[in-house]
């Protein structure tokens, strides 16, 4: 795998992410990015600056609602509204973009979603079903409520208008950051570390800056979904465990996102429980930022060395989402 080389063979170009960005802006926030001192976050090897692209900022309270609202809009949605399988955050996006444009939802969340994203969905007026204790449990559930009533599915993360949503980011990191869309302009940034679950996240980031910079993926060691499919050559069942279950486990990376990440994805890397668990503290002890555990992985890779960068190498880490206990993040 390599991270800078030509955007070729990519299932979406950037003029299509930019229509995406028009069509969804009314809708979501463009999230800010924070310059930080690294040895304030406990990283010992930054030497070329760490940035924070705060998508735990964004509306539902992860970056899932550009996807969401992508979908929403993109897609023509059926009287019977639309249906999702969801460890929690995509739940919760898809919940808050069908209560804001009139659509109806129903969100399947396996047991070991957060209370915190469960309240979420509940307050959007969503119907929710509890399925199974695993995402594959929800996304079967969801899948059988589809075919019953015709309702539209909207994919956590194997679905193009959910890539779409998620390039948004990269495309608004381009313009905070660097020369915005111009070809060849400075990004003001070398490297991206993107949280892995079944890859729609990375997908979407890398579709969009392959070729422009490095891009990293981060995943739990115990849910190493990408990891196993790298090995595997493809798509294949993996463990789903650990703190970041909820968020970062699903039984395998999307088929659709495999070829994209495998090409354009520099390389993916495994941090540990209680590095993640470190790394939330870390945020909220330097900055007052909440983060789940799924959100806190890229910072974990820095603070664990799981990534070392290069001296010169400016780094963006991505706080994905804040859909958690805040009492719990902020706990000694």
């Amino acid at each position: 795998m390599t991270g800078t080389e030509p955007a070729t063979e990519l299932p979406i170009t950037p003029a299509e992410v930019e229509r995406t960005r028009a069509l969804i802006a009314p809708w979501v926030r463009r999230t800010p990015v924070v310059a930080l001192d690294p040895a304030d976050l406990g990283v010992a090897q930054a030497p070329g600056g760490l940035v924070l692209k705060l998508e735990q900022l964004q509306r539902a309270g992860s970056f899932k609602t550009r996807g969401a609202f992508a979908n929403l809009l993109l897609r023509a949605v059926p009287d019977v509204g639309v249906v999702a399988a969801s460890g929690g955050n995509h739940g919760v996006a898809v919940a808050h973009a069908a209560q804001r444009l009139g659509v109806r939802a129903r969100i399947h969340v396996p047991t070991i979603s957060a209370p915190a994203k469960i309240a979420a969905i509940r307050a959007s007026g969503a119907d929710l079903v509890v399925d199974g204790d695993r995402y594959a449990d929800a996304l079967a559930g969801a899948r059988e409520w589809e075919r019953r009533t015709g309702a539209l599915p909207v994919h956590a993360f194997d679905q193009r208008e959910t890539l779409l949503g998620t390039a948004t980011l990269g495309a608004e990191l381009l313009v905070q950051l660097g020369g915005g869309h111009d070809p060849g302009s400075d990004p003001g940034f070398d490297t991206v570390l993107v949280p892995v679950g079944g890859g729609g996240l990375l997908g979407g980031v890398a579709a969009r800056l392959a070729g422009v910079v490095r891009v990293v993926g981060v995943e739990p060691v115990e849910a190493p979904t990408l990891t196993t499919a790298l090995a595997a050559g493809g798509p294949a069942d993996a463990p789903t465990g650990g703190i970041a279950a909820d968020a970062l486990a699903p039984r395998r990376v999307g088929e659709l996102v495999f070829p994209i990440v495998a090409r354009h994805v520099e390389r993916v890397v495994l941090v540990d429980d209680a590095a993640i668990v470190g790394a939330q503290r870390a945020l909220w002890a330097a900055a007052r930022l909440v983060a789940e555990p799924a959100a806190a992985v890229g910072l974990a890779a820095l603070r664990s060395g799981a990534y070392r960068p290069a001296p010169t190498e400016r780094v963006v880490v991505l706080v994905s989402g804040a859909n958690t206990d805040p009492g719990a993040v902020a706990a000694p």
